[in-house]
């Protein structure tokens, strides 16, 4: 068995693909790399069908009609064969001495018996053409190097929480999970770093810093005008995670577990409710409110929880004054972080 499975979705990606693909080809025969061009119309096939007739043992390709970034993660999952699953998307790319040092791990688990569903590392906001990288790390979080339970997680701060890039799940936990990320749909991501997490039993921190996430592109999702032209799609993600937990039953048997999943539901309430706060027409904030009125339909105890407790309770502040104390916070949170 691959030690992983990367799985790159890619939709007209010839400009940068190859960057991140050749990072992922330094693992050599311990992984497996299955390129998923989704519908493309530029050279993204050919680039791919290239990698795949010069490295036969490790690159396969799926040339399928265009789903989105969820169908191309949901292709690659589903002919996945490695213990371990990683997406990387096609303008990111991972460090190559980082990247041995996570296979030298590996070995070491398989050779001492050792199974971790659920790998944690670190990731960087590579601002590329600034010249300019923002490491996030874990560890005030977790222990280096040692496998642990969600009992010895430990407080996250403001600015840090579990995202698909910093993630290597056991492939057969995902599976377990059953998620399926919609298609046609940005911000899938956010059901992938949650949906999942019930279902694992055991996870290690890496303090590697290991992935790449590429900021800079205009059309990139997280870009502030395009999050704003696309706040629908974001809206969907948000009830998605709000409601793909029983956060009930979770509670009785792993609360820290349960507040992390609230807190980060807090976050994506946040930025719905900001960019509809930003957008500011009298349908933003009509769906501002059907938002909520979503969670608190769903689960009156995380919608309180929500509100009172958390910081996207600022983000729902009652008024034009509301409005405006809740956007200045997320300009001075922007400039502080740089998150886009």
């Amino acid at each position: 068995m691959r030690q992983i499975t990367f799985t790159v979705p890619c939709y007209n990606s010839e400009d940068y693909m190859e960057r991140c693909i050749d990072t992922l080809l330094t693992a050599e025969e311990q992984a497996e790399i299955i390129i998923v061009d989704d519908g493309s119309t530029d050279r993204t096939g050919e680039i791919a069908d290239n990698y795949a007739r010069n490295y036969p043992e490790i690159v396969k390709v799926i040339h399928q009609e265009n789903g989105g970034h969820g169908a191309g993660v949901n292709a690659g999952l589903a002919q996945a064969s490695g213990k371990y699953f990683k997406v990387v998307d096609s303008d990111d790319w991972l460090d190559q001495d980082e990247l041995k040092k996570l296979l030298s791990k590996l070995q070491e688990w398989e050779k001492k018996g050792v199974t971790v569903d659920l790998i944690i590392c670190n990731y960087l906001y590579d601002h590329f053409y600034e010249n300019k990288c923002k490491r996030m790390s874990y560890k005030n979080v977790m222990r280096e190097g040692r496998v642990c339970g969600w009992d010895d997680i430990r407080h996250f701060r403001a600015s840090q929480y579990l995202v698909m890039h910093s993630l290597f799940y056991r492939t057969e936990i995902l599976r377990e999970s059953g998620v399926k990320l919609p298609k046609h749909t940005f911000y899938v991501d956010n059901i992938f770093a949650n949906q999942p997490l019930p279902y694992v039993k055991t996870l290690c921190y890496l303090n590697l810093d290991l992935y790449h996430y590429f900021l800079g592109r205009e059309d990139q999702s997280v870009n502030e005008k395009v999050l704003m032209k696309r706040i629908d799609q974001q809206i969907r993600v948000t009830k998605l995670v709000s409601v793909c937990t029983d956060l009930e039953k979770l509670r009785k048997r792993n609360p820290r577990l349960a507040n992390y999943l609230t807190r980060n539901i807090s976050i994506m309430m946040s930025i719905s409710s900001i960019h509809l706060l930003l957008i500011g027409t009298p349908e933003a904030w009509k769906k501002r409110e059907m938002l909520w009125n979503y969670v608190k339909n769903h689960d009156r105890r995380l919608y309180t929880i929500l509100k009172r407790r958390t910081v996207s309770g600022f983000t729902y502040l009652p008024g034009r004054a509301g409005a405006a104390l809740t956007l200045a916070g997320y300009r001075a949170a922007r400039k502080l972080y740089q998150f886009n």
